[in-house]
């Protein structure tokens, strides 16, 4: 929750999601051109653009892919999951009012997260981020 009404905007976001446990690194993306928006966490030797443009390369393939997303008419696409062998990359759609489509990209370490209370906490956030807009 924010405190005092405050709109949760891209940092306050961000700052959120590396208070939960586990959390690595989180990067804002827009996938309309690949480029990092926004990053928060350690990203020790990973040039940000070219982790967000390879992320952007993964959200698009699966996308694109009829057998991964063939559903039911009203049902859409909300997170892709990566396992590593010590990291979890969640890459999460952000639904809301932007331009263009969003989408988030969190490591989480499997040592010291939980990846289930890390995806319940992540959707909670990015549904008060995709309500309150996308003011910085």
């Amino acid at each position: 929750m924010t405190s005092g009404g405050a709109v949760l905007g891209v940092d306050g976001c961000l700052e959120r999601i590396m208070d939960i446990p586990g959390a690595r690194s989180a990067t804002l993306v827009d996938a309309a051109s690949g480029l990092a928006i926004a990053t928060a966490g350690l990203h020790q030797g990973v040039d940000q653009h070219e982790a967000a443009a390879s992320s952007t390369d993964v959200v698009r393939a699966v996308l694109d892919c009829p057998a991964l997303t063939n559903g039911h008419h009203d049902e859409n696409l909300t997170e892709i999951i990566v396992c590593g062998t010590h990291v979890y990359h969640l890459l999460n759609l952000v639904h809301g009012d932007f331009d263009g489509r969003l989408f988030v990209h969190v490591l989480l370490d499997d040592d010291t997260g939980n990846l289930a209370m890390a995806r319940f906490r992540l959707h909670g956030i990015l549904a008060e981020f995709a309500e309150a807009g996308h003011e910085r």
